[in-house]
């Protein structure tokens, strides 16, 4: 049998993707247990990352804040050097936009509040209007209740009442306020209002998917100083949610520009890329457009953390 040679190109490639992906953030993770299927729980998304090297990583569940559950980690996985993170997610399971889940999630140190998800308008309009809506999107492993459809505004276009309730204890908290699915024209008079209340920490999850953001959209977005969220999982390889190849991958990092570009996993799905297989791929197409190794740092760890105040 005749041995396999490393070309030493390869080798060095692969010794930058383990060097670059050390330290890297994931505000994006999808472990369980959940609703959703997944291949992995929040105690072994921890491991993982641990043996990955990752500095910290944010759980997101859309049904239920996971804040307790990355305090149990930090305390009795401390060994693992991992900072856990989480939010609080504002859909139907906990009254859709409710004041009092957000001040009980942000009490028990939850760092970042989802405006609605799955629960949204906008992402149940997608769901309604696309015919492949459900082998794009995760769905549920059991059929769940006819979810009510969100939205921040209320019948003349203006921001609701209740939304400036939460927007006044984010400010007060100096956490992440994220526009959720909502759609792009939603998320400007929230974030119009957001910042008039004194909110700084501005973030657009995966502003090319459901929330329809154009690439001017983005450079608006950039120009007011919000961070872009991009779902690795939308460029990896094997993903079930591959959409976009590198070339776009390219544009919205130059549309939203490389100081506001975040690249998060959004992994964790049964079926998909592991979270660090997402991190080790996407690092490789960042290499491949020939962004430095400074900016891949940036773009995974360094204007997360900046965000996230770590």
């Amino acid at each position: 049998m005749n041995a396999i040679i490393h070309t030493p190109v390869n080798e060095e490639r692969q010794a930058r993707i383990d060097s670059l992906i050390r330290g890297a953030i994931d505000l994006h993770c999808h472990s369980g247990p959940s609703v959703m299927p997944r291949y992995c729980d929040h105690i072994e998304a921890m491991r993982e990352a641990s043996e990955a090297g990752l500095k910290a990583v944010l759980l997101k569940d859309h049904y239920y804040s996971c804040t307790p559950v990355t305090t149990l980690l930090n305390k009795h996985f401390s060994e693992l050097d991992v900072h856990m993170l989480s939010g609080v997610p504002l859909n139907n399971s906990v009254r859709g936009l409710n004041v009092h889940a957000v001040e009980h999630g942000l009490k028990l140190g939850a760092k970042l509040v989802w405006m609605p998800t799955f629960s949204s308008a906008n992402h149940i309009a997608h769901h309604h209007q696309d015919e492949k809506f459900t082998e794009k999107f995760p769905q549920t492993t059991q059929r769940m209740l006819q979810p009510i459809p969100l939205t921040v505004l209320d019948e003349n276009g203006r921001l609701k009442e209740e939304v400036k309730a939460i927007l006044d204890l984010i400010a007060a908290e100096d956490v992440v306020l994220s526009a959720g699915h909502l759609n792009i024209k939603e998320i400007w008079p929230l974030f119009e209002e957001a910042r008039n209340r004194g909110v700084k920490r501005l973030l657009v999850n995966h502003p090319t998917y459901v929330v329809d953001a154009t690439l001017d959209d983005m450079r608006q977005l950039a120009r007011e100083g919000v961070y872009m969220e991009h779902s690795m999982c939308m460029w990896v390889p094997g993903s079930k949610f591959k959409f976009y190849d590198d070339q776009f991958l390219q544009q919205v990092i130059e549309a939203g520009t490389v100081g506001l570009t975040i690249l998060g996993s959004d992994l964790g799905q049964q079926g998909n890329p592991s979270i660090a297989e997402g991190f080790r791929n996407v690092i490789g197409q960042l290499l491949d457009l020939n962004y430095s190794d400074e900016d891949i740092r940036k773009m995974t760890s360094g204007n997360a953390s900046r965000l996230m105040n770590l």
